[in-house]
């Protein structure tokens, strides 16, 4: 174990450039990491943000420009060489081994393990490291047992117990509770102030930025736009310098006409196995209305993910009954077609795309088969492009052609994509599970909007998010999901974000109940 006795240090980054082919990912970026301090990265996708950092941990290898740690420049060329300069980075989905202990997971990251360990004296030593740590973990707890909180910090505590100074952190919250991620957050500010660490926080949450980050990099088409203090700035300005307006807000903000009619959706007493054969599902009822946003928050892995699977007909069902437009659903293709079923699952690129096929081929899988695309058998190319080119044009997917692959989109514009899709056909039942995972505020924005509209249109919408800033602003109801139940139920206007964190926490059966 290395003791965490030294400064951070002061890590710079001057003229970097870096070239994927024909893509400039990296133009001439210039930037100051002061030791010390908590540093927000912002910026949409594929503004270069990934890229600088994995210059800067050793992952890329700039096509010019330097790196200094300290006033020493650097040439980083790998992962172990950014390490022994005291660099870290906490990825955005845990690295942790889940049937090992905390001890097992900190002591075998180290670079050289002995042959035989001596765990009592490992026990020991860790109990000393945690003494000095702002927040603490049992050494001998398995990983499986501990909250998405607390791994967080398992991580974040691996990296310190390996002498770790400058610490990049990816999306830090993204599968964290409010608590939670305020509490991550405000132990790595205590922690900067403290002068044991720098922190590079990369986000899209303006709130944490303006809330724990003391300075702020906004960065745009590979370039750095402007580096200020985060108290001398404003939410407004920072989306002027990322996408050249201020903040964008959705159609779902807005004051709504109408209120929403009967059931369209109901799910009675529904239990499904998760794929280790236990319930993941259990006795889930619930009814989403035609004209609304029906919104189930919940932390991952808490049954939301089997239960889209179960309305997609991806999973069986272990009991309980679905019933769409009062009949029963079945789930087969002609049932989704007649009663205006369809389903965007939170990885789209996998899981509802064919990705060596075109995005016009992508944007026809649900009506190939049908008139006017498919007359007496045969598909009409000529239509199909005209029809796929003005889906294009209307939902603003940046491609450079309907016949480019739709793997080589960005991930915002293959959501956009799989929307497209799905809103353009007879749409009565949109079941969407966390649709701007991964996206900056702009695409988000843009996809947010278009859901907002399908709800002002009578669309009933079923939305499984983890990601409590999306549901208070599209839901109209909110219901939470933990330990595979439902445990709390509320109105948007009644919604506390607190509150919701705290029954997103409740796993069992006894609270659930």
């Amino acid at each position: 174990m290395n003791d965490i006795v030294q400064p951070p240090p002061c890590v710079e980054v001057r003229d970097l450039s870096k070239r994927f082919g024909s893509v400039q990912a990296l133009c001439d970026a210039s930037v100051r990491f002061a030791p010390g301090r908590v540093h927000a990265l912002l910026g949409e996708n594929g503004a270069g943000k990934s890229t600088l950092v994995k210059c800067i941990m050793g992952y890329y290898r700039a096509d010019s420009g330097m790196i200094r740690v300290d006033g020493v420049a650097q040439a980083i060329r790998s992962p172990q060489q950014s390490r022994a300069l005291g660099l870290g980075m906490v990825y955005q989905h845990f690295t942790l081994v889940s049937q090992m202990s905390v001890a097992e997971n900190l002591v075998l990251g180290r670079a050289r393990i002995p042959a035989r360990i001596d765990w009592k004296a490992e026990h020991r030593a860790l109990t000393e490291f945690m003494r000095t740590m702002p927040f603490r973990l049992d050494p001998a707890r398995r990983v499986a047992s501990l909250s998405a909180g607390e791994k967080q910090k398992l991580e974040i505590l691996k990296q310190l117990y390996l002498g770790r100074r400058f610490l990049v952190l990816d999306e830090p919250t993204s599968v964290l509770t409010p608590d939670e991620a305020d509490q991550v957050l405000s132990e790595m500010r205590a922690l900067a102030e403290r002068g044991t660490l720098t922190v590079v926080l990369i986000t899209h949450k303006f709130r944490e930025v303006m809330r724990f980050a003391q300075d702020v990099t906004v960065m745009r088409g590979g370039r750095i736009l402007a580096t200020a203090e985060a108290a001398s700035t404003s939410i407004d300005e920072l989306a002027r310098r990322m996408f050249g307006q201020a903040t964008v807000t959705t159609a779902a903000n807005e004051a709504r006409a109408g209120v929403p009619a009967g059931a369209y959706c109901e799910v009675r007493d529904l239990g499904a196995h998760g794929d280790r054969g236990t319930l993941a599902v259990v006795d889930t009822s619930f009814a989403v209305r035609s004209g609304e946003i029906l919104a189930i928050a919940g932390v991952s892995g808490n049954g939301q993910k089997e239960l889209v699977e179960v309305l997609a007909g991806q999973r069986d069902a272990a009991d309980g009954a679905i019933l769409v437009a009062g009949h029963a659903y079945r789930r087969t293709r002609s049932q989704m077609q007649r009663y205006g079923v369809f389903v965007l699952t939170e990885e789209p690129l996998a899981n509802d795309c064919v990705r060596s096929l075109s995005v016009m081929a992508n944007l026809a899988l649900r009506r190939y088969d049908r008139p006017p695309i498919a007359w007496h058998g045969w598909v009409r190319r000529r239509v199909l492009r005209r029809w796929a080119e003005e889906l294009i044009a209307r939902y603003r997917i940046r491609t450079s052609s309907p016949l480019a692959r739709i793997d080589s989109l960005s991930g915002g514009n293959v959501q956009r994509t799989v929307l497209a899709r799905e809103l353009s056909e007879d749409l009565r039942l949109l079941i969407l599970q966390n649709p701007c995972f991964g996206l900056d505020a702009a695409a988000a924005a843009e996809i947010h909007a278009q859901i907002a509209k399908a709800r002002d249109r009578g669309v009933a919408v079923l939305l499984v998010s983890e990601d409590l800033d999306e549901v208070l602003e599209l839901a109209d109801r909110i219901v939470v999901m933990s330990g595979g139940r439902i445990v709390h139920e509320v109105g948007r206007a009644q919604a506390d974000r607190y509150e919701l964190g705290r029954h997103m926490t409740r796993t069992s059966e006894a609270e659930a109940a």
